[in-house]
């Protein structure tokens, strides 16, 4: 009889204890970072799932269109990495950096995985394949970033 007890109790302690356990709430896991694309408002812990973005805006102004055409650039054609991102005509220029996707303005969106920052190179050819900018431009998360070509 004392073992049958004995057997009682320690049964209602594990089930008490598993009723106990279950009752707690799991924290909401997902990424807490605000400058993220899929910042999560209601995560309590930080499981590094951060996804990042970052765009840049060419533009050039008005001394730099007159030089292009003048040496019979007639259109620009813009590559990221290789791939071309966008066009304009040289004719086309800016008195001030525009915003990021301006209408006319050629703004490229990079997918910066999990980095905050993450650089690119660039190149800009006219209609023939000449060459008239190249570099490295840096992408900055949740950020529009104006390059000028000068």
């Amino acid at each position: 009889m004392r073992k049958l007890v004995t057997l009682i109790i320690c049964l209602s302690l594990i089930s008490g204890i598993s009723v106990i356990n279950s009752c707690k709430k799991d924290k909401v896991k997902g990424c807490m970072d605000k400058d993220s694309k899929n910042y999560n408002a209601n995560a309590e812990e930080d499981n590094g799932s951060c996804a990042y973005e970052g765009s840049i805006v060419f533009w050039y102004n008005k001394t730099t269109s007159e030089f292009l055409l003048s040496d019979g650039a007639i259109a620009l054609t813009y590559y990221v990495n290789g791939s071309i991102v966008g066009s304009t005509d040289a004719s086309v220029y800016w008195s001030g950096a525009p915003d990021c996707d301006q209408s006319g303005s050629v703004t490229i969106k990079k997918d910066l995985g999990s980095d905050k920052t993450k650089s690119f190179t660039f190149s800009a050819k006219d209609q023939t394949g000449w060459e008239y900018f190249k570099g490295t431009v840096d992408f900055t998360a949740n950020n529009c970033t104006t390059y000028q070509l000068q």
